[in-house]
């Protein structure tokens, strides 16, 4: 894996003013902080482009979260961020457009709401009166013994209408929350609910902290982070269907002035200092409310006796009444009493779906049973999505329609009330009515449509999970033909994979583990080594031990072991790299050894010995991962496999300098830039050029510290640019660091003091250590004094 290694353009809308003057601000802002547009992005976890776009005006739709992680990274006060915002909030989109283009947002922006709410007055002022306060006092309960954010629990039986009023709140008041109003579905009542990190990850990159940056972290670090960032929002944050008091807990904001509602079907009494608000079935006045604001065209008024029965047969629960309400909406020439009639017939004869002690199953049925038998079908068939929401091609590929004809449905379905809406245009059930529809699949279609179908959706989820892991490796998987001009038709770029492969996390993953209980694991196999590329460009998910874990064990069952041995590796790359389970890490390293050696793959032994190697160095066993590290050069070396020792043979020279064997690590450089000078394009070739970059920078260590100092000024000249160009500071500031300590050592004094300048030129992106080191150093060149330090890491 790599982790071893001015102008505006004028807009419809009208816009550009704002974006050039929102640039403009950006750009005022980090001047006067002396930052340049690295050093931001460092600091802010924003990308240099995204910084550079924005300061340009090219940037058009500049996102919440991004605007949030720049007033972190210039660390404003609080006029000037509201300046900020003020700036940005005209350009903000009230949608994610393209869930592919806008990767990660779709786990945290708001749903839209519904255009009828109505009641829950009492209930909208108590919970409008907490962020009154926070407006008033400028902090969460100026008054209280306790000064925190506010949280708000709303509890309630399913179908009480929970989630609308979450979500009707943050809508009416959005104008309080410049930052923005975000949205989970913790997904408490699923076999697997997110767990707090995973929450933690996704709100992150929602609020724009870059995937390089969480990447880095631990999963302390990410929480840390995740409440330092929640302090300087002014937002509302809905944390829906909470299944118990430690999928949330840690997520409540220390302070600041955010707003957090959780939803859920218990009233988490575990929770101290939260405001809770338990909804009950709605009151007859706001049940005939909501009948009459569905169907608004007055025969609710001429028939109340009929009505009052309507809104006693649905037990006065929202999410029957609405159910029920939009069916008669769409038939106008029923009156409210022959509604009434068929909701208790539609009683007696189906069996009742129940919810606490309301059966709700009549309301459902009297809609279902007025669908079209395609859209019918369509709904049966949705509740074999096995994640949390879906978009239309999930449709199409179950219903086995194109997809104008499967958003006509979900668009049937969402106006009678059967689908609700996710964001980036995605549909989501209630989970009362995928039981519902669950229910129906099972009674309707049968066990061989059932089975058809399922299959068909695991076989096209998984086929477009490698289509996109081929797209991520690029002109790695070159000579696969067929599978790349899939990806290329799929997906126009990596950014796009990597999004989609995010944005349909639960449901490919829902898919995989399906599968795996399935009698075809070459299939599990085909997707897992596809899958090798990928979890670099997203180490935070925390899936990716389990997905190599399944790969190995289909390998095993389809008695393939070079498979098995990859797999095993690539798990325990991710048992390190992304879980932090060092002794399971090397387990499955191990295994992998053995595996590979018994089938006598040379490439597979390299691979295991290379983590293996790794493994060890990251707790300083040194002479055991030069041993492993030489071996899997040996092994790549025999196997002709010219990319992979390259890399074996870097990660090399580090760990011979660790263990003292300075003169080995320098002939090991020598013997990669001999092999580079040998492919065509030499150490200048785009696919080579970080291989000579990387030899060069670890080599200059050995240089350092023999005091080899032209040596080493020779290594690290030029490297500057380079490491500056890829974002990586802490190595940049050894750059200028360590070549001033050579150069002054070699008297050449003028070019030693432009270096330690540039290190404090590199302001907070370098660690404060080392600015005080440049200025010692820079004062020790006026005295004439030499450098000091001992060794260099």
């Amino acid at each position: 894996m790599d982790s071893l290694k001015g102008k505006t353009s004028m807009m419809p809308d009208g816009h550009s003013a704002t974006v050039a003057s929102l640039g403009r601000l950006v750009r005022r802002l980090r001047l006067a902080r002396a930052l340049t547009i690295e050093q931001l992005a460092e600091s802010s976890g924003v990308s240099v482009r995204a910084i550079g776009d924005m300061e340009r005006g090219r940037s058009t739709r500049p996102r919440r979260g991004t605007v949030a992680a720049l007033t972190q990274g210039l660390r404003l006060g609080e006029a000037e961020a509201e300046e900020l915002l003020a700036a940005a909030r005209t350009d903000w989109p009230v949608q994610v457009e393209s869930v592919a283009a806008q990767a990660g947002e779709h786990f945290a922006l708001l749903p839209r709401g519904i255009r009828d709410f109505v009641g829950r007055e009492a209930e909208l002022r108590k919970l409008g009166g907490l962020i009154e306060e926070t407006d008033v006092s400028g902090q969460a309960g100026a008054g209280s013994a306790s000064a925190l954010p506010p949280v708000a629990v709303v509890s309630g039986v399913p179908g009480s209408g929970k989630t609308t009023l979450a979500v009707h709140l943050a809508e009416r008041w959005r104008p309080h929350f410049p930052g923005g109003a975000f949205f989970i579905d913790l997904r408490g009542l699923d076999d697997r609910p997110l767990t707090p990190d995973e929450t933690v990850i996704r709100l992150l990159n929602a609020w724009g902290v870059g995937e390089a940056r969480v990447s880095r972290l631990t999963g302390e670090e990410r929480l840390a982070l995740y409440q330092s960032t929640a302090t300087g929002l002014r937002a509302v944050l809905i944390l829906d269907n909470a299944g118990h008091e430690a999928q949330v807990r840690s997520l409540l904001p220390a302070a600041g002035r955010m707003l957090v509602v959780v939803t859920s079907r218990r009233p988490l009494a575990g929770l101290s200092g939260v405001h809770r608000l338990e909804l009950d079935v709605l009151a007859e006045a706001e049940s005939t409310a909501l009948l009459r604001a569905v169907v608004a065209d007055g025969r609710v008024d001429a028939d109340p006796i009929a009505a009052a029965e309507v809104t006693a047969l649905c037990g006065h629960l929202p999410l029957a009444l609405r159910v029920a309400a939009n069916w008669a909406a769409t038939r106008s020439g029923w009156s409210i009493g022959r509604l009434a009639e068929r909701l208790a017939d539609e009683d007696r004869r189906v069996d009742a779906l129940n919810a606490g002690d309301l059966g709700v199953g009549s309301a459902f049925h009297l809609s279902y049973s007025r669908l079209t038998p395609e859209t019918a079908r369509a709904f049966r068939l949705l509740s074999l999505v096995p994640g949390g929401d879906f978009a239309t091609p999930y449709a199409a590929v179950l219903a086995q329609t194109s997809a104008v004809e499967a958003e006509d449905t979900l668009e049937e379905l969402l106006e009678a009330g059967l689908l609700t809406t996710s964001v980036g245009d995605r549909y989501r059930f209630h989970d009362l009515l995928r039981l519902y529809a669950s229910g129906q699949h099972r009674a309707s279609d049968g066990e061989v449509t059932s089975v058809a179908a399922a299959t068909r959706l695991r076989g096209w989820l998984l086929e477009t999970v490698v289509a996109a892991a081929r797209a991520v490796a690029g002109d790695a998987e070159a000579e696969q033909g067929d599978t790349v001009a899939l990806a290329t038709q799929r997906f126009r770029s990596r950014e796009q994979a990597v999004g989609w492969l995010r944005a349909e996390s639960d449901n490919w993953l829902g898919a995989l583990r399906q599968e795996a209980g399935q009698r075809n694991p070459q299939r599990v196999v085909n997707v897992a080594l596809a899958l090798e590329p990928v979890p670099n460009a997203w180490i935070s998910w925390g899936h990716w031990s389990e997905v190599f874990d399944v790969g190995a064990r289909a390998a095993e069952a389809v008695g393939d072991p070079d498979a098995q041995a990859g797999c095993l590796s690539m798990r325990a790359w991710a048992l390190w790299q992304c879980d932090r389970r060092h002794g399971t890490a090397v387990e499955a390293a191990g295994a992998a050894l053995s595996v590979a050696t018994a089938c006598g793959s040379l490439d597979r032994q390299a691979e295991a010995y290379m983590y293996l190697g790794w493994l060890r160095d990251v707790v300083s066993d040194v002479a055991a991962a030069a041993h492993d590290i030489a071996r899997a050069m040996d092994l790549y070396q025999r196997a002709g496999n010219t990319r992979k020792y390259l890399y074996a043979a870097n990660l090399n020279i580090t760990v011979l300098r660790k263990a003292g064997r300075g003169q080995e690590a320098v002939d090991t450089h020598h013997a990669v830039m001999r092999a580079l000078a040998e492919l065509p394009g030499g150490a200048r070739s785009p696919r080579y050029v970080v291989t000579a970059r990387t030899s060069l920078y670890h080599v200059a260590f050995v240089y350092l510290n023999e005091g080899r100092w032209a040596e080493a000024v020779d290594a690290l000249d030029g490297l500057e640019e380079a490491y500056e160009d890829s974002g990586y500071h802490l190595a940049l500031t050894k750059i200028y660091l360590y070549r001033g300590h050579a150069l002054a050592h070699l008297g050449r004094r003028n070019e030693a003091e432009i270096c330690f300048r540039n290190v404090l030129g590199l302001g907070e992106t370098t660690p404060a250590e080392f600015q005080e080191e440049a200025r010692t150093e820079l004062a020790g060149l006026g005295t004439g004094a030499l450098p000091s330090r001992a060794d260099f890491e």
